[in-house]
Parts: structure tokens; C-alpha cells; sequence
């Protein structure tokens, strides 16, 4: 594997650190701006919104430019949300200055994962695309819990500088590691990246990540009280028990991104399966501290052995433009994040227990599983299609083969 994907799991470790921890400093930033916590949690939501606005049109908008040229416009972006956040004077500025910050993420994993799948062989490229991930996954075992220390410590705002730091550190990587002549300036346009994304192919392997990833949202959005009111930790044994989750997150990460170098399909197939079971055994399995803890362990695992092979499955069915495409699965990524959480939330509202959102998770994660059998089976029926003598083209990408069927 390249040094250079050194450097993207930097800037994912940034930007994994970003976004996560300020649910960890909630409360420290109400009280130095005198809001409410629920007030504060719109910081949250600015940052998801920056992520889902930010990703295609970033993605379309540099079409035409270097890969490596983008990736380091993005970290300065990066860099000048987050040093914005850590000077912000009240809530308004800060809630612009997190938008700022989310703006880059999913244009960065977009590009950085066509990048990533470029500087390795066809047979290594899921593995390539889980070593960029791992930096996000990481950032949940290292990077957040050390940003919260440091917040609580020296005040939030020396947190955000100290992902600013980060992120200065990744972008000297990316200048230094990124070949000048790795990815010259695509010829498709802005058109032909919009064009991939009329592509149904294209549409159900987004929504495959929208079902699939909200079903871990569902459940992981209210972990907190599923460990302290079901299975009886004290709140202080929250934030080592979150770890653990980062860990099984890095464990499924590395898992699937060498599983799916073998079948992506089948990958993605057994990563939903065991997503579904370990949803729907939370119940049982929070009874005890013990299994609680070895399911959250799980949890992150199912979870991200999909990442990888999603992240791949939506940029081969829109090959003709990757970027624009792998960076709109980042936005259905945290689509998931806010959906899965609002659903979540509806069974709790209901009065239907404290592990009921991880009940909804599990039909979530079903209806991941029935998306990607009907992506599965459109793909097949068009390959079965006869051809008529002509190359046949849908949505400006390449057409569908046996091989990519099978994967």
C-alpha cells in the first residue's frame, strides 16, 4: 500500500475528530455562551448540514482540477472552520463556523477515496479505500476522547485548535505524499459528473447507505442511556465503553475492506445480515454489563464492515465520475446520521423502552438489506439484456459486465 494513503487517514483522523466531538462538549459550550444544552445540540445538526450541502457541490465545482489540488483546498477549508469555531464570539458565528467545517468532509472521503483506489491494483482497492476510513475510525478510539480531555481541561475553544493543528499536519502530508501527477484534471466535466447521478444503479447504492448506516444511528444516538438505564454502567464508564466501539468500528473497517476486495457483494450482504442480528439482540444483550459491552464492541463492527464496500459499489456504478458520486455518498452518510437518530427517537417518544431505538435499527438495517438485493437484481437483468451490436451506456458510465454482477 502507498504512503500517500498515510495522508488521507491523517486528514480523515481530523475530520473524524471534528465532527464527533463536540457531542462530548455540549455542555461546556452552553455554559460559556450561556444556551441550552438542546440549544447547543443545533451545533451538531450545523455541522451535518455543512457535510450534506458541502459534498456534491464541492465535488461538482472542482471537477476539472487536480485530485491532489483539491484534497489540499479542502484541508485549508478544513483548517479555517475549525480555527473560526475556536474564536467565534457567540452562538450564531459558531454555528456558521461548524457549517464552515462540515463543508470539506464529504468532498475530502469523496475524492480522497477515487484517489485512494487509483494508486493501488483492481484487486486492492477496497482495502485501499478502508485505510483512508481507518483515520475516521481511529479518531473515535484516540482523537475524541483526547479532544474532549482537552476541552474539558482548557476550554473548548483550545480543542478546536488543536484540530486545526490537525489538520495543518494532514495537509503538509497531502502536499508531500500525493504525487503531482497522480490524478490529472478529469475531462467529463461538470455536466458528466452530474450526469452520473441519473444513474439508478447509482440511486439504490445510496440508498442502501441511507437504510444501512441510519440503522446503526438509530441505536448508537442513544447508546448512552441504553448502557446506564438498561445494563446499569455509571455515566463515567460512558466514555471508555464509546471507545470500544471505536475500536470494533476500526476492526469491521480493516474486515471489510479485505473481504470486499474478494466479493464487494457479498460483502455488503453479510456486513447488513450481521448488522441486523446484533440490532436485534441489543435487548438480551444489555441486560448485563458484560454483554453490553461486547455489543457495542460488535455494533461498530457490523456497522463499518459495509463502509468500504458501499463507498466502492457507488463510485464503480458511476465510474464515468467518481468523485461527484463518492462524495454524495458521504452526504447520504450523514443523512443516515440525522434520519437514523429521528427514528430512533420516535420509539422512545412512543414509550417503547430504552433499547427500542436499537429495535428500529434492525428494520433499518432490513431495509438496507432489500435495497441491496433490488440493486442486485437490477444489475443482473441488465446484464442479462442482449446486446444489440452497440456499446450500451447508462447515465454516462461504463456498461455493467459479468464481472461487476458478480462483485
Amino acid at each position: 500500500m502507498p504512503l500517500a494513503l498515510l495522508a488521507l487517514a491523517v486528514g480523515a483522523f481530523g475530520i473524524g475528530t471534528t465532527e464527533f466531538v463536540m457531542m462530548g462538549l455540549l455542555p461546556d459550550v452552553a455554559d460559556d455562551l450561556h444556551i441550552s444544552i438542546p440549544t447547543a445540540g443545533h451545533l451538531v445538526s450545523a455541522y451535518a448540514l455543512g457535510v450534506v450541502v458541502g459534498a456534491p457541490l464541492l465535488a461538482a465545482a472542482t471537477a476539472r482540477m487536480s485530485r491532489r489540488t483539491v484534497l489540499i483546498a479542502l484541508m485549508v477549508l478544513f483548517i479555517a472552520g475549525n480555527a473560526l469555531s475556536a474564536v467565534a464570539p457567540g452562538e450564531v458565528s459558531l454555528l456558521a463556523a461548524r457549517f464552515v467545517s462540515g463543508l470539506p468532509h464529504g468532498a475530502f472521503f469523496g475524492v480522497g477515496a477515487v484517489v485512494a483506489t487509483g494508486m493501488v491494483a483492481p484487486e486492492r482497492k477496497a482495502r485501499s479505500v478502508s485505510l483512508m476510513f481507518l483515520g475516521l475510525t481511529v479518531a473515535n478510539i484516540v482523537g475524541v476522547p483526547a479532544a474532549t480531555a482537552v476541552g474539558q481541561h482548557l476550554g473548548w475553544r483550545a480543542t478546536f485548535l488543536g484540530v486545526s493543528a490537525i489538520g495543518v499536519a494532514a495537509t503538509a502530508a497531502l502536499a508531500a505524499l500525493i504525487p503531482r501527477d497522480h490524478a490529472p484534471a478529469p475531462t467529463t466535466g461538470l455536466r458528466g459528473e452530474l450526469a452520473a447521478l441519473r444513474s439508478l444503479p447509482v440511486w439504490l447504492a445510496l440508498g442502501t447507505t441511507v437504510a444501512g448506516f441510519g440503522a446503526l444511528f438509530a441505536a448508537y444516538s442513544y447508546i448512552t442511556p441504553m448502557l446506564t438505564d438498561a445494563a446499569g454502567f455509571a455515566e463515567a464508564s460512558v466514555t471508555l465503553l464509546l471507545a470500544l466501539f471505536g475500536v470494533g468500528a476500526t476492526a469491521g473497517n480493516l474486515l471489510g475492506g479485505r473481504l470486499a476486495d474478494h466479493s464487494l457483494r457479498g460483502t455488503l450482504f453479510g456486513g447488513l445480515a450481521s448488522l441486523v442480528l446484533v440490532l436485534a439482540l441489543f435487548p438480551l444483550l444489555m441486560r448485563t454489563e458484560a454483554t453490553a459491552a461486547v455489543a457495542v464492541a460488535l455494533l461498530g463492527m457490523a456497522a463499518f464492515i459495509t463502509g468500504s464496500p458501499l463507498q466502492l459499489m457507488v463510485m464503480e456504478k458511476a465510474s464515468a465520475a467518481p468523485s461527484l458520486a463518492s462524495s454524495a455518498n458521504q452526504a447520504a452518510f450523514n443523512l443516515a446520521n440525522a434520519g437514523g437518530a429521528w427514528i430512533g427517537g420516535l420509539t422512545l417518544a412512543a414509550g417503547f423502552g430504552t433499547t427500542s431505538p436499537a429495535l428500529a435499527g434492525a428494520a433499518l438495517a432490513v431495509l438496507g438489506l432489500a435495497v441491496a438485493a433490488t440493486a442486485y437484481a437490477v444489475d443482473r437483468r441488465r446484464a442479462a439484456t442482449p446486446d444489440t451490436g452497440r456499446e450500451r451506456v447508462v447515465a454516462g458510465h461504463v456498461p455493467e459486465t459479468a464481472e461487476t454482477v458478480r462483485r
